[in-house]
């Protein structure tokens, strides 16, 4: 293993670059070799290091750093695997870990092995200082199998050894590349994340011989009418706690979300994509079934619709939202096929207020606020576990806005700029000190 780096930044590069080097493409995965690289560079650092998992090529790691006396344990959690990645249609190869044009490239670089990169940097350059916690402990886990849902890293450790990442304040991913709007440098801090609650459509009809258009009762047809009534609109906003002190964080009146929207969408369009689905239940069809042949009249057709709901909202808001976008039943049924709750945290807290100071005092006159992720993380599995937790995504980056950084995150050419690198380990090393003394 080679000397650590002269310095905090220059540790996470190279921790970035070779564990981009390691292919954990998910499935399947295999994150066995990335995750004994990334024990012995904390273990020679001082921590404690386990690696747990359910299956052997697998492991989740979790490593410690015990403090003086008792109090909160602060958690930085990542995930090593990633999504596929083809070669053919990136610049760079995607498992080069390339440092070239300022950027760091490959699968990876943006989700999520850059925030285990820097964590890890940020850590086990305290550590070797001398550092201890003064009160609680440090706590690092890197998990497997973030990307096809977590049954083998989050959920599975959160659920078999609970004792062993129990935390009371927790940083993971989703959230903190800025954005400028009304004149204002914004980094969003995701204190929550929308939960899922998809249902199909189904129509009934008659089959028959589709020479003869006439002869059945085509049921894919009567999905018609639920598909342009999906097209023309969107469940009306239902805002919760996060979505108002955003619109408070970003200059604009809780009282008139929809005056809002316009307003993000006048500065940039990209803008009000990216934040209207915090506002409310929102419906996406994304499937639609019927006939097994190309000769068969359809007597039955499926929609299927993925449809995601803020914390706090449930069924009853949801089939309220149906009836208001489609109306009453007309020759179709709807059914749920999953029904999972958003989660979140408190948007006050100490934690909030020390990464609002931070970002206050690197990038003055910018501010932090609360954002709703409309899809999810590993943060839900530990907050399910430890209600108390505080659980924030947050992952500074100054220099490669969320709306330069968003487009390549599972995309083509991935990468992140080498001064964002930098800003967020200095991020882990602060709060590390500011919140364990």
């Amino acid at each position: 293993m080679s000397a650590p780096a002269a310095s905090p930044a220059g540790e996470a590069e190279e921790l970035l670059r070779s564990l981009i080097r390691f292919n954990t493409v998910n499935p399947p995965g295999v994150e066995r070799a990335a995750q004994e690289h990334l024990a012995a560079h904390l273990q020679a650092a001082g921590f404690e290091c386990e690696l747990l998992g359910a299956e052997p090529e697998r492991p989740n790691l979790v490593a410690r750093l015990r403090g003086e006396q008792d109090g909160p344990t602060l958690c930085y959690l990542g995930h090593v695997d990633t999504v596929l990645a083809d070669a053919a249609a990136w610049s760079r190869d995607p498992w080069s870990g390339d440092l070239a044009e300022g950027f760091i490239w490959g699968r990876g670089a943006l989700d999520m092995k850059n925030q285990v990169a820097a964590e890890i940097a940020a850590a086990a350059s305290l550590a070797r200082s001398g550092w201890r916690p003064r009160r609680g402990e440090l706590l690092i886990v890197a998990v497997v199998d973030e990307e096809t849902g977590g049954e083998l890293g989050a959920q599975w450790i959160t659920e078999k050894h609970p004792e062993k990442v129990r935390c009371d304040l927790l940083i993971n991913e989703g959230g903190g590349a800025v954005f400028e709007y009304s004149g204002r440098r914004c980094y969003g801090v995701c204190c929550a994340e929308k939960g899922v609650f998809r249902f199909t459509i189904t129509t009934s009809g008659v089959a028959g011989h589709a020479s003869m258009p006439g002869m059945g009762e085509n049921a894919l047809l009567k999905i018609a009418p639920v598909l342009e009534r999906l097209a023309a609109r969107q469940p009306d906003y239902r805002l919760t706690d996060v979505p108002l002190e955003f619109l408070r964080g970003i200059g604009e009146s809780p009282d008139d979300p929809a005056g809002a929207i316009e307003h993000l969408r006048a500065a940039d369009p990209r803008l009000a994509v990216m934040f209207e689905p915090m506002f409310g239940v929102t419906f996406t069809p994304t499937r639609i079934r019927a006939s097994e042949k190309v000769n068969v009249i359809p007597s039955r057709a499926e929609l299927k619709v993925d449809c995601r709901v803020p914390p706090g909202l449930g069924e009853e808001e949801v089939r309220a939202d149906v009836a208001a976008v489609l109306g009453e039943p007309d020759g179709w049924r709807l059914d749920f096929t999953e029904r999972v709750i958003g989660n979140g945290s408190p948007v006050s807290s100490e934690l909030m207020e020390t990464i609002a100071g931070w970002v206050g005092e690197q990038d003055p006159g910018a501010r932090a606020v609360p954002v709703v992720l409309p899809g999810f993380t590993d943060s839900r599995h530990f907050r399910r576990a430890f209600p108390e937790c505080v659980a924030y995504g947050f992952f500074p980056q100054r220099h490669q806005s969320l709306l330069e950084g968003t487009p390549l995150i599972h995309g083509a050419d991935e990468r992140i700029d080498v001064r964002d690198l930098g800003f967020a380990t200095e991020l882990f090393r602060d709060l590390a000190t500011r919140i364990l003394g």
